[in-house]
């Protein structure tokens, strides 16, 4: 993510700005700008996270995906085997 700022303007709850302000000043965070800045990055990596499962999800449900996924486990079927097999041996 850049370093470059752009100052806005937000409304929080001010019980919410009282704990920032809070664990600013026990040192748990840099600044209200690091604590709000870290915060709404997580959160973004959450809703990313919930973007990715369900995509993954609606990958489980297509058919032709099945199908692939099917064709790729029986080629590679023989490979694992043999794998197997070699680590088997050496152990």
């Amino acid at each position: 993510m850049s370093n470059t700022t752009t100052r806005t303007t937000i409304a929080l709850p001010t019980a919410l700005l009282v704990a920032t302000d809070r664990a600013v000043t026990e040192g748990k965070a840099k600044s209200r700008n690091d604590l709000i800045a870290r915060a709404i990055q997580r959160e973004l990596a959450l809703i990313r996270r919930a973007e990715i499962d369900a995509d993954l999800a609606q990958m489980g449900r297509d058919p032709e995906y099945q199908a692939e996924v099917l064709q790729m486990e029986a080629e590679f079927a023989v490979a694992q085997w043999e794998a197997l097999q070699t680590v088997e041996t050496q152990t």
